[in-house]
């Protein structure tokens, strides 16, 4: 039978309809997986083109699956965090939703005092149990969607729930069904789709689920869950762990749109970014982050990479507040007590910083050098230098520059005297074996030293 397709928009064949396969052992993808070697990456060769949907945004899961990596959460610090978010989304509402938990008391006050806002985004989704008590206490929140766990790898469903394929899918839909009654919007978590059974459990499975939405009348969230970080991005690498295979599966075998594909990813790989930027190429339009990437074990997608991200393949912000980026990061070192890895990007204390002389130079002819971008206009964030043994009297110069805030004519360069005796005084620390880098502290000292009328500029600051 031919039909004319409304993912390609072309006359096709009329699709084969996947059905659940039953099995009588789990299968676990051995020669991919074998838990004694490093996972393999086997390639089939079949490829897919890229499906851009015209729209496509973030999503937050700072207070789920972040919140459960660290230390609970106070009341103020989740409001002054959702308020952050929405200044960074912009009015577009790039930032476009952000997920809950309910069921403690902080958990629903913070919820409240949020909802009290009124901003239009971050939406307040939650997250919960797959119980009818669970999506009754979401609904008179007033949370309209709400997140499902349904793990779709034989590893949870044989190992972890003791179930088969058949008495999972029938469970599962059984929980969709009791959020289609209480009227809350179903998004279905399918976790550890990376080594799960595609076409014998995963595309059955969301077959099922796109009709129970049809004849609900409610359109149902899926999200494609890289528990463990195994996804791969390249063209023609197999299933289950190709990141293009699954967000193509899922649009062209279950008919899932791009407006309700979610890919949520782990870093266990260094793939997280990469992997939800893919998604977003094959015909994802959300993807899922948390702030400074704090999840589980090694952590979910950055939100702030994916805002850069966002803006690289977009051309444009869209009215996303990049400052705000230096102020969560901010934030959860000041009063949160997180310590941010000094090389992290974009966040980190020194991702920015320069420690070679050679690179200190080539900053003060000009910072596009070696400077990712202009990191003061988009990040508050100017670019600056550490100074050690290797640093030069081009570093010095720029640091002194920079710390004072010197401009035009008041600026120094390698030819000024002061700047020629702290280097000589930097050197002489290190002849006798110091080992550190110079913090801002000891410079103060020797720029008073040397360049008192310099100094004295940060005392009037």
């Amino acid at each position: 039978m031919l039909e004319l397709s409304k993912n390609s928009n072309l006359i096709e064949n009329d699709p084969y309809r996947y059905q659940l396969q039953e099995v009588g052992e789990p299968s676990l993808f051995r020669e991919i997986y074998p838990y004694d070697e490093v996972p393999k990456t086997v390639f089939n060769h079949r490829r897919v083109d890229f499906a851009m949907p015209a729209e496509i945004y973030i999503t937050d899961t700072s207070f789920r699956d972040g919140q459960q990596s660290m230390a609970p959460y106070s009341v103020e610090q989740m409001v002054s965090l959702f308020e952050l978010l929405h200044r960074l989304s912009g009015p577009k509402g790039i930032i476009r939703q952000t997920e809950f938990f309910v069921y403690s008391d902080k958990d629903r006050k913070a919820i409240e005092r949020c909802m009290a806002k009124g901003y239009e985004f971050p939406e307040i989704t939650s997250w919960i149990r797959a119980t009818k008590q669970d999506f009754e206490l979401a609904k008179s929140i007033g949370i309209k969607e709400t997140g499902i766990l349904v793990s779709c790898s034989d590893y949870h469903i044989f190992k972890k729930l003791k179930m088969d394929r058949k008495q999972a899918l029938e469970h599962y839909l059984a929980v969709v069904a009791e959020a289609f009654e209480a009227g809350v919007r179903p998004r279905c978590h399918l976790e550890d789709i990376t080594r799960a059974d595609f076409y014998g459990f995963v595309v059955p499975f969301v077959n099922a689920l796109m009709d129970m939405s049809a004849q609900a009348g409610i359109p149902i969230k899926i999200r494609a869950c890289d528990t463990l970080g195994y996804g791969v991005p390249y063209p023609g690498v197999a299933l289950p762990r190709s990141v293009p295979g699954i967000i193509y599966g899922l649009r062209h075998y279950s008919g899932v749109p791009s407006s309700q594909i979610e890919w949520h990813g782990h870093n266990d790989f260094h793939k997280a970014v990469i992997n939800a930027t893919t998604a977003w190429l094959y015909g994802a339009a959300a993807v899922n982050c948390s702030m400074l990437g704090i999840g589980e074990r090694t952590g979910n997608v950055p939100i702030e990479a994916m805002v850069f991200e966002y803006a690289s393949l977009r051309g444009t912000t869209d009215g996303m507040d990049t400052t705000v980026i230096t102020e969560i990061a901010e934030f959860f070192e000041r009063e949160m007590g997180y310590r941010i890895p000094s090389m992290t990007p974009f966040v980190g204390r020194h991702f920015n910083l320069t420690r070679a002389g050679v690179h200190a130079d080539g900053l003060m002819k000009d910072e596009e050098i070696y400077n990712i971008f202009d990191t003061d206009r988009l990040l508050n964030r100017p670019v600056r230098v550490a100074l050690s043994n290797t640093s030069g009297l081009a570093g010095v110069a720029f640091w002194i520059n920079g710390y004072y805030g010197l401009t035009g004519a008041d600026k120094v360069d390698k030819q000024t005297g002061a700047v020629t005796k702290i280097k000589e005084e930097i050197d002489r620390d290190y002849d006798q074996g110091r080992q550190t880098l110079y913090s801002d502290e000891e410079l103060e000292v020797l720029v008073a030293r040397y360049a008192p009328a310099i100094a004295a500029r940060l005392a009037k600051r």
